[in-house]
């Protein structure tokens, strides 16, 4: 009896862990939209968050907006300003401030790589997604992206038009 206890606890703790870990669909804390409409995406990179408690706790709740925020290189290293993480409201005076840069970790090579692409004109460092990987850490994907222009982004809405249709009339077909 004490081994089949010991089981039924461990098996419980184990679907109360992955219910607790769940913060959403795809698991992602923060999604910044704007940047897939705004921004042509040419290379992505996962970065690490230095975070404080409070941090987290709020992130878990997913209480994050990365709208309008961008990743800056200085002093060899990348920071990430702009983005918002409201305050934890359970935490008393030792409450984090909610705009504060925040430095993301990467590797020396990648920051050098980076770098280079962003001396170039017309590149920017931009955050897509702040979510907890498996291990249960925060990391951030980020892109080298390039402004669309208002053809640019006319052009992508006529061509997702455009297969949404020959979709349909392909979907009569293959009944």
């Amino acid at each position: 009896m004490g081994l089949a206890s010991l089981l039924q606890s461990s098996f419980i703790a184990a679907i109360i862990a992955r219910m607790a870990s769940k913060s959403n669909k795809d698991g992602a804390a923060a999604v910044n939209k704007k940047a897939y409409r705004n921004f042509e995406l040419i290379e992505k990179f996962e970065a690490g968050l230095q975070l404080l408690g409070t941090e987290v706790k709020s992130l878990r709740a997913g209480r994050a907006d990365l709208n309008g925020s961008y990743a800056r290189i200085r002093n060899d290293e990348c920071w990430l300003v702009g983005a918002s993480i409201t305050q934890y409201a359970q935490a008393s005076i030792c409450n984090h401030e909610p705009l504060r840069d925040r430095k993301l970790l990467l590797h020396k090579a990648q920051i050098r790589k980076i770098t280079v692409k962003l001396e170039q004109r017309g590149f920017t460092l931009v955050p897509l997604r702040i979510y907890f990987n498996d291990r249960g850490l925060a990391k951030t994907e980020l892109a080298l992206a390039r402004g669309k222009r208002k053809y640019d982004k006319r052009q992508t809405i006529t061509e997702r038009d455009r297969k949404r249709d020959t979709d349909r009339a392909m979907k009569k077909y293959r009944r």
